[in-house]
């Protein structure tokens, strides 16, 4: 009896224990962040805005020079599809702004977190395109574009859910 008992209060510190370290876990992974690491929302802020004026810029007026003063040359692309450098980035922009007089793309919502900057937007080749729901996330670093991620999605002609993806 007195091994079973044993047995039982292990099991019972074990799974004590185990909740002890996911509970630990959720709160680090929770929205309260450590004294140690305290946001700073001004510089968010600053780096949202940054991105947004840069995305006007470049995307919308297709302004090269700003690209060129606002991407690091160092830039990392992780799609895929497209190199890495600020000076492919800059060439790949000058070839689709040739192809795509007209292309424009709508900000639809922005968020920071760090230095990442997200930005939901609806991108348009010309008026006649029903464009893709794209999501940026670009990273800031000393004032400039220094990485980016995307997630890109066609806009299809019906909904099965009749909600719209902006």
């Amino acid at each position: 009896m007195r091994t079973g008992r044993l047995a039982l209060e292990n099991v019972r510190a074990i799974v004590m224990l185990m909740a002890l370290a996911c509970g630990t876990s959720a709160l680090a992974q929770g929205s309260a962040a450590p004294a140690s690491t305290a946001r700073d929302i001004a510089k968010e802020e600053r780096n949202r805005t940054f991105v947004i004026d840069f995305y006007q810029r470049v995307f919308n007026k297709h302004d090269l020079k700003a690209a060129e003063d606002l991407v690091a040359e160092g830039y990392i692309q992780h799609n895929p599809h497209f190199p890495t450098g600020r000076a492919a980035f800059i060439e790949i922009l000058a070839k689709r702004f040739k192809q795509n007089p007209e292309a424009h793309a709508r900000i639809v919502r922005s968020a920071v977190d760090g230095d990442l900057v997200f930005l939901h937007t609806h991108s348009l080749a010309n008026p006649a395109d029903r464009g893709r729901a794209i999501v940026n996330i670009f990273r800031v670093a000393d004032g400039k574009i220094v990485e980016h991620w995307d997630v890109v999605q066609p806009v299809p002609e019906k909904s099965e859910n009749g909600n719209t993806m902006f």
